[in-house]
């Protein structure tokens, strides 16, 4: 089947359902979609899609958002590691998602049981972690004041003496000092509040030079009057600092208790993913779901190639498996021969990966162990019989290895 694959363009097919998917890891799973040769399997995919299909057709898709991957960090929460802001606000993010996508099925009222209703069953939302995450963090490194007393109190106390140096500085660039320095502005060197003193001046402004410009004519002074408030300040930053990696702390040891719950769940988000991506292409190639048999038999009826645009296909009926089990196409160039053979291998592919396909109601498709192909469009023998030859070792080897 791998080689008939790449001959009947089923990677282009996949292309577009992984177009479809929103998830990148749905979208991954998609370009590696192989068709499945047992029927009951291919009966469960079909099934799974078109229940999709019939969702989106009352309800609209549901929205899978920005859920992304967090196993490995809940992985590495689980083990007492600390994570990120980015990484904390990824796991909420995901369970946002968890958390809508299951109360998005319980409103679908009429919709009665459904082959992936196990899907929607498999979600296990979470809203005690995912508010606690997104009340304490407000954006990627970002830590809310509320995200504890302790905080709150630290950081107040910041924003207090910040106010009371900045009143002091005030004084100092609008006082008599002003015309030593060479603007009236307040600046910070190392995160301690400092004036731009002229180099010539120095000593005129008693103080600990921190920073000197790189022509040398500035000296960033921090006044004796504010060293030490700026030490508290430092203090209280470290504090700040402490309190924060305290709370990510916690958040992780929160998540990583809750590691395997989300990971199942987000499995469960990926699968639904794939299937809605699924009924999604479905609808856009206006396809339906065929019967299937194990017996060989095929009939496609008002089949349309899906890589033609549905405009300006000509749609074939074709019948195999029952009355007789090969079939001589003959006609002009450019008359559809090789199109008929490839929507026949395609649509029977498609259908193998629980793909709807474009043909009309009453359609049957044969689920088969193998498929091979050899298209070639060369018209003349004479003018590559590299090619020839190429064609008649892949229909020895078709040959060998068919069975009945």
């Amino acid at each position: 089947i791998e080689k008939a694959v790449k001959t009947l363009e089923l990677d282009k097919i996949l292309q577009l359902l992984s177009d479809e998917a929103t998830l990148e890891d749905a979208k991954e799973l998609s370009v590696k979609l192989e068709p499945k040769n047992d029927i009951y399997e291919v009966k469960r995919e079909l099934d799974a899609t078109n229940d999709a299909y019939s969702f989106m057709a009352k309800y609209q898709a549901p929205s899978f958002g920005s859920a992304v991957n967090v196993a490995s960090p809940l992985r590495r929460a689980a083990a007492s590691a600390v994570l990120s802001t980015g990484e904390l606000l990824d796991i909420a993010e995901t369970l946002r998602v968890i958390r809508s996508l299951k109360s998005w099925r319980e409103d679908c009222l009429n919709m009665g049981e459904t082959s992936i209703d196990f899907l929607f069953d498999g979600l296990y939302p979470n809203k005690y972690l995912e508010d606690k995450i997104t009340f304490a963090i407000k954006g990627e490194n970002q830590i809310s004041d509320n995200a504890s007393p302790a905080l709150y109190d630290i950081r107040r106390k910041i924003i207090s003496r910040s106010e009371k140096i900045k009143d002091i500085l005030d004084k100092i660039v609008r006082g008599n000092t002003a015309k030593y320095l060479q603007e009236a502005i307040v600046t910070q060197r190392d995160g301690r509040y400092v004036v731009p003193l002229k180099a010539e001046n120095k000593g005129q402004v008693a103080g600990i030079v921190h920073d000197i410009s790189s022509t040398g004519s500035t000296l960033f002074v921090e006044p004796m009057s504010v060293v030490e408030t700026n030490n508290e300040i430092r203090v209280l930053k470290l504090r700040e600092q402490e309190e924060i990696d305290r709370i990510l702390a916690e958040l992780s040891a929160e998540a990583g208790n809750f590691a395997d719950s989300i990971i199942s769940s987000y499995n469960c988000l990926i699968e639904l993913n794939l299937i809605f991506a699924k009924a999604k292409l479905a609808y856009k190639m206006k396809a339906t779901k065929p019967q299937i048999n194990n017996k060989g038999q095929v009939y496609l009826k008002n089949a349309r190639h899906p890589l033609i645009n549905y405009k300006q296909v000509v749609p074939i009926t074709v019948e195999l498996g029952k009355e007789f089990n090969s079939i001589i196409i003959t006609g002009p160039n450019t008359g559809g021969k090789t199109v008929t053979l490839k929507t026949v291998g395609l649509l029977t592919l498609m259908t193998m990966c629980g793909l709807l396909i474009p043909v009309d109601d009453g359609s049957d498709i044969a689920v088969f162990s193998k498929i091979f192909a050899d298209i070639g469009d060369e018209q003349s023998i004479e003018q590559s019989l590299s090619t020839f030859s190429s064609h008649i070792v892949n229909i020895i080897s078709i040959l060998e290895n068919a069975d009945d």
